[in-house]
């Protein structure tokens, strides 16, 4: 897409393209492509009267909403550098993120769901964030006077930005550790969601509801920037819950549905009389018709990381994989190199094996902070995603598991992933979380699993007929959902605190 190669090329061409059409509805805003661009201007020229300039690294903390998409905007138009920073994160958590990123200026609601968050950062310590210069909270911004200087001179600091600056740091981590920094320019967040598009089914037609968090990826990405590259539409909402979700859904007249499976789970038990009729394939299958849902394992599930801004492989949501490729996450995207190599040698596997995924090309991260380039990249461009994955002969992408997360059972290899896969097929199940559980000097295969009406038992006999026996879970946990599952500031799963739950199980059923 020529014309959206910066955020503030995006925003302009999409203004120009769409005027009073609608950019993002959340319960109480709306606002225009026409409004966000005028809007997200004068916000611009007052973080431009602060002090904020090309380069400068802004964090911000404010849960999903048209002010969040506003602000994100306007901060990078004009060159600065976006640090979006959890809701869920703690103090000591988020001081940690300030610091790895060095944010210069932090932007936040005070309060969110009874966290505090701008407290004692307002003279925060220079030995402890020493980049750190202005902490403003939104009612400050939303109050700021713009001055006609910096609005003077707005267009030429827009002007100024290239495809290849940076645009934003967005943390991530895998299953355990610390989260890292990611870095993406314009052009590289942009590519990636641009050839994602037509995975996802989305055009300038669709209106989106996703629940993500704008602080993800799959949030950002997948929401805010897949609506503005289309010219679609986003309703979101600050708390997803499923009366004001079903409401939305119902009188936003929302033609996909993208989020989590086990949520569109739940919205279906409550829909009731609720009118989804808007709703298209493409959209999560627990709120479609019969008629439009696919058979298990027909449709890819979108598959990426922070570091490639998202999926990087894919397959037509609203679309049967070839019947030979079900179980797949579909083919690279545009603009992306998928190798898959040996853990111990780092040379390419023959076509089928199952090895480590590294990804090259214009849409994968420009780095990480804290990191070189050489601790980032193999010596030819590739980034190690840590991911296990296999390529067939037609270049259809199956997903393993985590290299970190695999583990040995009586001397043959289990892949948490594949597990999960298999207890996710299993009739009643919702959710499932698998990792190792030690015994001794051996280990267990340890699942959590959400379900409706399971026995443990009922589990147990039906794995058995979808798993290798090695494969098959020896330490069960029954759990109320997702949400019962610990994770890190970054919403993965904490795998050490699985595992701690999983044996602590396995001591009771010894009892």
């Amino acid at each position: 897409m020529p014309d959206a190669t910066t955020m503030d090329a995006l925003v302009r061409s999409r203004a120009a393209a769409h005027g009073d059409k609608p950019a993002v509805i959340d319960p109480g805003t709306r606002i225009s492509y026409a409004a966000l661009e005028a809007s997200s201007r004068e916000l611009a020229a007052i973080l431009v009267q602060a002090g904020v300039g090309k380069g400068t690294r802004v964090g911000l903390i404010m849960p999903n909403g048209v002010d969040w998409v506003r602000t994100a905007v306007a901060v990078t138009r004009i060159g600065a550098v976006l640090v979006p920073l959890s809701t869920l994160l703690t103090p000591p958590e988020l001081r940690a993120q300030l610091r790895v990123a060095a944010v210069q200026f932090l932007i936040g609601v005070e309060e969110f769901r009874g966290r505090r968050y701008l407290d004692g950062l307002y003279a925060a310590p220079a030995l402890d964030l020493p980049a750190l210069q202005h902490v403003w909270s939104t009612r400050r911004l939303a109050s700021a006077p713009a001055g006609a200087g910096p609005a003077r001179v707005l267009d030429a600091l827009a002007a100024s930005v290239t495809p290849s600056d940076p645009m934003l740091i967005m943390f991530t981590s895998g299953s355990s550790g610390p989260p890292k920094g990611v870095l993406h320019s314009h052009g590289s967040a942009l590519g990636a969601v641009a050839s994602g598009l037509a995975a996802r089914c989305i055009d300038a037609d669709t209106r989106l509801y996703l629940p993500m968090p704008f602080f993800w990826v799959g949030g950002f990405g997948g929401g805010v920037l897949s609506a503005l590259l289309a010219g679609a539409t986003l309703i979101t909402e600050e708390i997803p819950k499923p009366e004001t979700t079903l409401g939305l859904l119902e009188s936003e007249r929302v033609t996909l549905f993208r989020g989590w499976p086990d949520q569109a789970q739940a919205l279906a038990r409550h829909s009731g009389t609720t009118d989804l009729s808007a709703l298209r394939p493409g959209s999560l299958e627990a709120l479609l018709p019969p008629a439009l849902r696919a058979e298990p394992g027909a449709r890819a599930n979108l598959f990426g990381m922070t570091e490639s801004f998202g999926p990087y492989c894919g397959y037509a949501a609203d679309t049967d994989l070839p019947r030979s490729a079900w179980g797949s996450c579909g083919k690279p995207f545009e603009g992306m190199e998928v190798r898959i190599v040996y853990l111990e040698t780092a040379v390419p596997v023959p076509t089928g094996m199952i090895g480590m995924i590294q990804l090259r090309g214009p849409h994968i991260l420009r780095g990480i902070c804290g990191r070189t380039r050489e601790a980032t990249f193999t010596a030819d461009g590739y980034y190690p995603t840590g991911d296990l994955g296999r390529l067939d002969h037609d270049g259809f992408l199956y997903y393993h598991g985590r290299s970190d997360d695999m583990f040995k059972v009586s001397g043959a290899t289990v892949y948490p992933g594949e597990v999960e896969k298999a207890l996710l097929a299993i009739d009643g199940v919702t959710a499932a979380f698998v990792t190792n559980v030690p015994d001794g000097e051996q280990a267990r295969v340890g699942a959590a699993v959400a379900g409706d009406a399971l026995t443990i038992g009922q589990l147990h006999e039906r794995a058995r007929a979808l798993l290798s026996a090695f494969k098959v879970p020896t330490v069960w946990l029954l759990v109320a959902g997702p949400d019962a599952i610990p994770r890190g500031p970054t919403g993965k799963v904490d795998t050490r605190r699985l595992q701690e739950m999983l044996a602590n199980q396995q001591r009771r059923e010894r009892i």
